[in-house]
């Protein structure tokens, strides 16, 4: 979490307004169960009914990324209401939770202590812009699963996570990217790019702007991260 000296990087009233918004929460309660992120369909899918297993598949792919033995310490870096936390705590990980909307953080420490899971999830306030209640070299995985977008410096963002990383530690972030302005075809019409440009103003998406294919790849690398790989998912998605 930030100090209270500290003004916080990321735009807190956007995010925040985001998500308290009506088409936001039935969204998320609705139709996707209080989690926060895509499902994972084998490509060439066209319903994505039932979507919690879908949910669940994509959690299991980040899991699986990660690739860390139990007991290891990893931050989720915007938690939401503790959903992958929890999902991971239960396949023996110890998670530290982030997330920037308090009342996220109150329905998660609910839950969390409704299923028992107090010694292995743990999630509080915060910004990951500043990472200051976490030591260097301390975690053994960060991950992130549809939050680095909101990121208003995300090379603060990424120079956080490689200072509390330890040495060989793994980060995983699962975000999108977008086709760069002269990859646009020219026949697209003009009221679908305004409306995709609108999804990064109102989703409080600053770092989505900016990631084209290979920025994020870039941008790690100039933090000193080593073995870099990206992997195109959008088949899995598609529905």
């Amino acid at each position: 979490m930030a100090n209270q000296e500290q003004e916080p990087l990321i735009p807190y009233r956007s995010v925040e307004n985001y998500f308290a918004t009506w088409e936001s929460r039935a969204g998320y309660k609705l139709v996707l169960g209080g989690t926060r992120h895509h499902g994972y369909y084998k490509a060439g899918t066209r319903m994505p009914f039932p979507i919690n297993p879908a949910l669940r598949r994509m959690e299991d792919h980040l899991y699986n990324t990660l690739s860390l033995p139990g007991g290891s310490q990893v931050l989720d870096a915007g938690c939401g209401v503790g959903h992958v936390a929890m999902y991971f705590a239960r396949k023996g990980l110890r998670i530290q939770g982030i997330d920037l909307v308090e009342n996220h953080i109150t329905w998660a420490q609910r839950d969390i202590k409704a299923q028992g899971l107090e010694d292995q999830v743990s999630v509080r306030v915060g910004d990951y812009h500043n990472l200051d209640h976490i030591s260097s070299n301390s975690l053994d995985g960060v991950f992130t699963m549809e939050t680095f977008v909101h990121a208003n410096d995300g090379h603060k963002v990424l120079s956080e996570f490689y200072r509390v990383l330890k040495p060989g530690g793994t980060l995983a972030l699962y975000e999108y990217w977008h086709i760069s302005d002269d990859e646009i075809p020219a026949d697209l019409p003009k009221h679908i790019l305004a409306s995709a440009k609108r999804v990064n103003k109102y989703g409080a998406m600053p770092t989505g702007e900016l990631l084209t294919k290979g920025v994020l790849c870039q941008w790690l690398k100039g933090q000193g991260f080593t073995g870099v790989e990206e992997t195109n998912l959008s088949e899995n998605i598609a529905p």
